[in-house]
């Protein structure tokens, strides 16, 4: 089905669903699509015979598939629109189906844009899903004009060859040592961002929306979005009280390592709680007032995006260490969940 410049399989799942006469099935829209979540529910109740319940909760990622609510309903299906999936996803007891948004954007006008300011060789081609099929169009612009594509696969958590995560660069970091440079396709400041301080090498990034080409402008963001890391870093230097945050969403639980942050906290002589939360929200912070600092084990957007709205720092286990000088300030790096 296209739709709003994007093409979604959602026969796909009226074939599944009328195959196993499903009865109740939780659609979930990424946010960037929920606006026209009419449009899909309208689909599946004329092509099937499913009750179809729409989730309001926000949805950024193939991480946050609403599973306490499905498992403990009689829910036969969960329909996520808008992401691949997260392979090493731990298994729910029903079935999880991700519907994947391809985005119709012309990707080889901005990459042929951006041609000039690639320096080196070997270049490093990543995207997001909503391109993910564009990438071969990409590499052949790159060979034609006598340059090296290098395209990988990252690690457990990845779908796709080329294809990166707001969390999860491993795509890119396979390869930091056979590349000059990296080629980003795709919207925004935040994954780019990610790819530069977690590969340090230069980041060259192309919008087929807005037929935008950044570079020197993701290096100034690069280097704004550090002085506020530094500076919440130096906030939390004195103290003395820490909340841990694990997120209970699947693609985002790094219980694991709970154990050793709260260990590397009390060996400092300081305090620390154990909180969890399903969605990070800053008025979630009020309530916990006796905290000085909260360390987030969610999504690493967390502590970046909404920086400015916490009266509170919220630091990543990477900027902990730094906070208490196990690693120094020239050791940073960003935060990834990786496999």
């Amino acid at each position: 089905m296209n739709i709003k410049g994007y093409y979604i399989d959602l026969e796909k799942a009226v074939k599944i669903i009328n195959k196993n006469d499903y009865k109740n099935i939780v659609l979930q829209v990424t946010e960037g699509l929920k606006h026209i979540f009419k449009d899909f529910v309208d689909f599946f109740e004329i092509k099937t015979k499913a009750n179809i319940f729409i989730s309001a909760d926000p949805c950024f990622g193939a991480c946050d598939i609403p599973s306490f609510f499905c498992e403990n309903t009689d829910i036969d299906l969960i329909i996520q629109i808008g992401h691949l999936p997260i392979p090493e996803f731990s298994e729910s007891s029903i079935p999880i189906m991700f519907l994947n948004a391809f985005s119709d954007a012309d990707v080889s006008k901005v990459v042929e844009k951006a041609l000039p300011s690639i320096k080196g060789k070997k270049i490093g081609v990543l995207t997001t899903a909503q391109h993910i099929h564009k990438i071969d169009d990409v590499k052949n612009i790159l060979f034609k004009n006598n340059f090296e594509p290098v395209i990988c696969k990252g690690d457990k958590r990845i779908d796709s060859p080329g294809q990166i995560l707001g969390c999860n660069f491993s795509a890119a970091t396979k390869i930091v040592d056979d590349v000059d440079m990296y080629l980003f396709i795709g919207s925004g400041t935040f994954h780019p961002l990610g790819l530069l301080l977690s590969t340090k090498k230069p980041v060259i990034s192309c919008d087929p929306y807005t037929d935008e080409v950044k570079f020197k402008e993701l290096e100034d963001f690069k280097d704004m979005i550090l002085r506020q890391r530094y500076g919440a870093i130096a906030r939390s230097k004195d103290a003395k009280v820490f909340g841990i945050v694990v997120c209970s969403k699947s693609g985002q639980y790094r219980f694991n390592e709970v154990e050793k942050i709260k260990k590397l906290i009390e060996s400092k002589n300081k305090k620390s709680y154990i909180l969890i939360a399903n969605f990070f929200l800053s008025s979630f912070l009020e309530s916990f007032r006796d905290i000085d600092c909260f360390v987030s084990l969610g999504c690493p957007r967390v502590a970046i995006d909404d920086y400015m709205q916490y009266e509170k720092p919220i630091i990543t286990p990477i900027e902990l260490e730094i906070v208490l000088d196990v690693k120094k300030w020239d050791d940073y790096k960003f935060d990834e969940i990786i496999n």
